[in-house]
């Protein structure tokens, strides 16, 4: 009877400490007007690329933004943003995130890694406890946005994300034009049905490739496949994103393309 009486204290125990962790979250969330996903049921297809960028957009627009990477086994957010040798900080139990400017925030698990190459070997448990932390424990303060870039798929990361966030606004979904992406991207509008996340629209990448010699244009990966699965799972479609080799070297050089480049059509 004792160690029964002793088993259901721990419980107990543990439910009040996951009430009063959602609680933290729920107050720095308060803090956020917007949280938007950006998810991928296909790997390779410039998911974090097009996090980076629509966070700088809006950073670039006046608004105060921070950029969440829960990619926990592959981030690449350092990389692309030239972040690699920053190391964040605390002040008590408060995580203090990246500033990229005065309105740009970074958070990745990348920060955490001794090494660039270092290998994260986790299981569920230890990345949900990962993005609990990041969304209780760092101090974002009053943002207009706040952008997370999920890995591909369906599993851990994106569902942990959702549960937490409790009421994000939404996701944007990208995806490249050929049929293996989008049949794995499909899959990702009914995870987001399925957890009444509102899809924002579906964004199709390395669409096309126009040659900078000749002008001559090559539909590499095929073109317009993103347009026609939207329409066909009944959600927004939100354009197509050429091939660009300066896409390729602004990420490679850590420098977003939509800053050094916002005049390319």
């Amino acid at each position: 009877m004792a160690k029964e009486s002793s088993a259901f204290q721990i419980d107990e125990n543990k439910r009040k400490q996951m009430q009063a962790e959602q609680e933290q979250i729920r107050q720095r969330v308060k803090r956020i007007r917007h949280q938007i996903l950006v998810l991928s049921g296909k790997g390779g297809v410039g998911k974090s690329t097009v996090a980076v960028n629509l966070a700088v957009s809006l950073a670039l627009s006046g608004k105060s933004v921070g950029l969440l990477d829960i990619d926990i086994h592959g981030p690449s957010i350092p990389k692309i943003l030239n972040l690699e040798e920053k190391a964040i900080q605390a002040i008590g139990d408060t995580i203090l995130p990246v500033e990229v400017t005065k309105n740009l925030k970074v958070m990745s698990i990348g920060f955490l890694l001794r090494g660039k190459d270092d290998a994260v070997i986790w299981r569920g448990p230890l990345k949900y406890h990962m993005i609990k932390q990041f969304l209780k424990d760092v101090q974002w303060g009053n943002l207009d946005f706040l952008i997370v870039d999920s890995p591909p798929g369906t599993g851990d990361e994106p569902l942990s994300i959702v549960q937490l966030l409790e009421n994000p606004d939404g996701a944007v979904v990208v995806t490249t034009p050929q049929e293996i992406a989008l049949s794995d991207v499909r899959k990702s509008i009914v995870f987001c049905r399925n957890l009444k996340l509102p899809v924002l629209g579906v964004l199709e990448n390395m669409s096309g490739f126009v040659c900078p010699k000749c002008g001559q244009r090559t539909d590499i990966f095929k073109s317009g496949g993103g347009e026609i699965m939207a329409n066909e799972m009944h959600v927004p479609f939100l354009g197509r994103i050429p091939m660009d080799p300066q896409i390729v070297q602004s990420c490679d050089s850590g420098k977003p393309f939509v800053y050094y480049y916002n005049q390319s059509q």
